[in-house]
């Protein structure tokens, strides 16, 4: 499915997403949160730093498996916290939310914070967009027929099958994730001009060979080479497969528009997001990209006010007869698992 027809936009269509940031606005949900913040990194870092100290104080034993599967869960929550510096959500200025969130990239979870703002950038600009957004562009996974048709070999044996294989791809995503950004920083266009930019580039370079060395310093350290090897294995996967299972809901399964259809920016972001429902247990562990609408139509609004702002925006769309998708979690997958068989389905008749 290369994309769904999308509905032309009223005329008028200007003023929409103008008259929607007045309400919000005059809802207070633009206000930095730094007290909330505040507690969240604490907290974050907090527990982060602890697991690692339980990790030391267990030492060499098999239960290290199960503290892998805990660290899993605590790099996803900092990755998080290097989302929100990212999008400006913590600080209003630039310095401060770069500072955040190369340590929460780079020298915490060992992924390119530069490299991933320039990703996520070009994602947030036209998301579900087969030929603008990187998240759905060809790669392990192929989102549109025409990806489908393109594969050869593997990756066509892949692509018939990858429904199935969606899961248990996302284990070897946090592999992924640091080969890119190492790929990121070194990688070179054929003229000698950096094929990714990064602000920071030697800065990084550095703050990932500090979490290099440190990560696998310490494993080696308190523990034989076999169970240190396991925990990588363990935490890495596990890591990979939660961070998949937090973005994953957001677009998979939504319209993908193409160069054909109009589309202003505020029903560009809504068409082609998928909002979370499951409470608070939810939010926090999906980061509040669960609201995934609001994250995108007011990307800089602190995590905290997502929720607030949501039957604002929900409103607004139906007044405006703009379809608001919401749905629980497991749906969610559902449907991203059921684009993904479909594009698949071509093939398999082949």
């Amino acid at each position: 499915m290369t994309s769904s027809t999308l509905t032309a936009p009223p005329t008028r269509r200007g003023s929409d997403y103008a008259r929607l940031s007045r309400r919000v606005a005059e809802a207070g949900l633009f206000a930095r949160r730094p007290g909330w913040y505040a507690l969240r990194i604490g907290l974050t870092l907090g527990a982060f730093l602890a697991g690692w100290m339980l990790v030391v104080a267990v030492g060499d034993s098999w239960a290290q498996l199960a503290l892998a599967a805990g660290m899993a869960v605590a790099t996803t929550q900092v990755a998080f916290l290097g989302h929100d510096a990212g999008h400006r959500q913590m600080f209003r200025r630039r310095g401060p939310s770069e500072l955040a969130g190369l340590i929460a990239g780079n020298l915490a979870v060992g992924l390119s914070y530069g490299w991933w703002v320039d990703k996520h950038n070009r994602h947030h600009a036209n998301p579900n967009h087969a030929d603008e957004d990187p998240d759905v562009g060809a790669g392990a996974l192929v989102w549109t027929d025409e990806q489908a048709a393109a594969t050869r070999g593997l990756s066509r044996w892949m692509a018939r099958r990858q429904a199935w294989l969606f899961f248990p791809l996302l284990l070897l995503e946090g592999l992924a994730l640091h080969v890119a950004s190492v790929q990121a920083l070194v990688g070179r266009e054929p003229d000698g001009r950096w094929r990714t930019p990064v602000r920071h580039r030697a800065v990084e370079a550095l703050l990932l060979v500090a979490h290099a060395a440190g990560y696998l310093g310490l494993l080696f350290a308190v523990m034989s080479p076999g169970k240190a090897l396991l925990f990588v294995a363990v935490h890495q996967g596990l890591w990979g497969l939660y961070m998949g299972c937090a973005f994953a809901p957001n677009h998979k399964g939504m319209p993908m528009p193409s160069a054909e259809d109009d589309l202003d920016f505020l029903r560009k972001q809504v068409l082609t997001s998928r909002n979370v429902r499951g409470g608070r247990f939810v939010d926090v562990a999906l980061g509040a990209l669960n609201y995934q609408i609001e994250h995108h139509l007011f990307p800089n609004m602190p995590r905290a006010n997502l929720r607030r702002a949501r039957p604002i925006v929900r409103a607004y769309c139906a007044e405006q007869g703009i379809p608001y998708v919401e749905t629980g979690l497991v749906e969610s997958y559902r449907q991203a698992l059921a684009h993904l068989h479909e594009v698949g389905r071509p093939l398999r008749r082949g």
